[in-house]
């Protein structure tokens, strides 16, 4: 018996480092030109204790002060941070952290470990990695193809007749005939 191994990504073989962070007092002219310079799409709001307690986004920069037509220069962090932070354990498989940001509604999880901010993940991080997470999958499939004990019953995916004798060939089930026409 074949027995099937599961791929496990964790968060730690993804996620982002270092975490570009701000105090709660950081006014959002210096949290624009920070994402600006960084090249990143939000930052960590930390407290007086550096533990994180909220996030800034390019959405909650738009929605929050550029809309409303709010100075930047008179805004801080604290008050349109969003909040309460979700955050994720590096440790967390990658699976289970997408299904998260999907229920959530979040597109990036600050991570954490032992209580400590250690990186970041976003959904560009994971779309990042499903291509190769897609290859180890079709190479897992052709290690190990599907055998059966029992002749294989249906239509030829080529000829489209009925076959009491199909056989797999190239990802196809194919009849006699088209098997026999294919070696010629």
């Amino acid at each position: 018996m074949i027995e099937k191994k599961k791929i496990e990504v964790k968060v730690k073989d993804v996620m982002s480092t270092p975490v570009v962070t701000v105090n709660i007092n950081a006014s959002i002219d210096e949290v624009a030109s920070l994402m600006i310079k960084e090249n990143i799409g939000s930052v960590i709001v930390i407290d007086e204790f550096e533990n994180p307690i909220g996030i800034i986004t390019e959405s909650d920069l738009v929605k929050k002060v550029v809309a409303k037509n709010i100075l930047p220069k008179q805004v801080k962090a604290l008050e349109i941070m969003s909040k309460p932070l979700f955050t994720v354990n590096k440790e967390e498989e990658l699976t289970e952290v997408a299904k998260k940001m999907r229920r959530l509604n979040v597109k990036r999880f600050p991570v954490m470990f032992e209580g400590k901010l250690v990186g970041i993940i976003s959904n560009k991080d994971i779309l990042e990695i499903t291509p190769t997470l897609i290859d180890v999958i079709m190479e897992k499939s052709d290690v190990f193809p599907v055998k059966s004990e029992k002749p294989l019953i249906g239509n030829c995916d080529l000829c489209g007749n009925w076959s009491e004798n199909l056989k797999l060939h190239e990802g196809k089930l194919l009849c006699e005939d088209c098997l026999a026409d294919l070696s010629k």
